[in-house]
C-alpha cells in the first residue's frame, strides 16, 4: 500500500501538469474567437450626424462598435447618443477623426472641399466611407456638373485626397436603411466602390455589421454606376438582383 501511495504521489504531479496544460489549451482555444471578435470592433468616427449619419452610425453601435458622432454643434447630438447607450458619444469633427479607426462622412456635398482643406492632414491614411451625394439645388450646379462629368467617386477623392475612400450608403433614403437593416436573408444590397483593397474590405465588414449585404461594384471610378441618376441608385433589392442590374459577376 505504501509503495502504491508513493507511486501515486510521484505520478500525480505529472498528471496534474498535463491536465493543467491541456486545460489551458482548451481555454485558449475557447477564448480566441472571443478575443478575435473583440478586436474586430472598429472605432467609427461619423462626420455629419444627420439622418444618414445618425441612422447608419446607430446601427454600428447596436452591432457593438464604439461610435463618435460629430457635427458643428455637438450639443445638439445629446439625445441621439443618450438613446444609443455607452458605446455612443458626441464631439467635434476633429475628435471624430482622431477617434475613428474608420470614418463615415454624410454631409452636404458642397462641404467636402472645405472639409478637405480644414482636415486634410488628419484624414491622411484614414479609411473613410463616403455617403455624400451632389444635389444641384443644394450644392450648386458647378459641383453637380463636375460630379456628372467625372463621376462622384473620383470627385470625392479629389476633395479628400488623403483619405482611403470607399463610396457606400449613398443610394437609399435613411428610412429604408432603418427599416430594412438586419432583415431575414436575403439582405438589402448596399453597393460599394473603392481603390484601396483593405479599405474596401473594411467597408464591406461594416456594411454587414449594419445589417446589409455589400456588393463591390469596382474602383472609385465605378461608383458613378450607383450615383444619383445612375442604374444602381435607389435600388431596394438583394445582392443578386443588384448584380444583375449592373451586369456584375454573380
Amino acid at each position: 500500500m505504501r509503495d502504491e501511495a508513493l507511486t501515486r504521489d510521484t505520478i500525480n504531479p505529472r498528471r496534474r501538469a498535463v491536465i493543467v496544460a491541456g486545460g489551458a489549451l482548451v481555454l485558449g482555444a475557447a477564448f480566441r474567437p472571443l478575443r478575435a471578435a473583440a478586436q474586430a470592433k472598429q472605432h467609427v468616427g461619423v462626420i455629419g450626424s444627420g439622418h444618414i449619419g445618425g441612422t447608419i452610425g446607430g446601427l454600428w453601435v447596436k452591432a457593438g462598435h464604439p461610435v463618435l458622432f460629430s457635427s458643428r454643434h455637438p450639443d445638439e447630438l445629446k439625445d441621439l447618443v443618450a438613446g444609443l447607450g455607452e458605446l455612443a458619444q458626441a464631439g467635434t469633427v476633429d475628435q471624430a477623426i482622431a477617434f475613428g479607426d474608420v470614418l463615415f462622412i454624410a454631409v452636404p456635398y458642397a462641404a467636402l472641399p472645405q472639409i478637405g482643406r480644414d482636415y486634410g492632414a488628419a484624414l491622411k491614411g484614414k479609411i473613410m466611407l463616403d455617403a455624400c451625394n451632389a444635389v444641384a439645388p443644394r450644392d450648386g450646379s458647378t459641383l453637380a456638373d463636375e460630379v456628372e462629368q467625372e463621376g462622384i467617386g473620383v470627385v470625392s477623392q479629389k476633395y479628400l485626397p488623403g483619405a482611403r475612400l470607399v463610396r457606400a450608403f449613398n443610394t437609399l433614403n435613411y428610412k429604408i436603411f432603418a427599416s430594412e437593416a438586419n432583415r431575414p436573408d436575403p439582405k438589402l444590397a448596399v453597393p460599394i466602390a473603392g481603390d484601396d483593397p483593405e479599405a474596401v474590405r473594411a467597408a464591406a465588414t461594416l456594411v454587414r455589421d449594419a445589417g446589409f449585404d455589400p456588393v463591390v461594384v469596382g474602383k472609385l471610378a465605378d461608383a458613378a454606376r450607383f450615383q444619383r441618376g445612375a442604374p444602381g441608385y435607389g435600388q431596394n433589392v438583394t445582392a443578386a438582383e443588384l448584380k444583375q442590374k449592373l451586369s456584375l459577376t454573380p
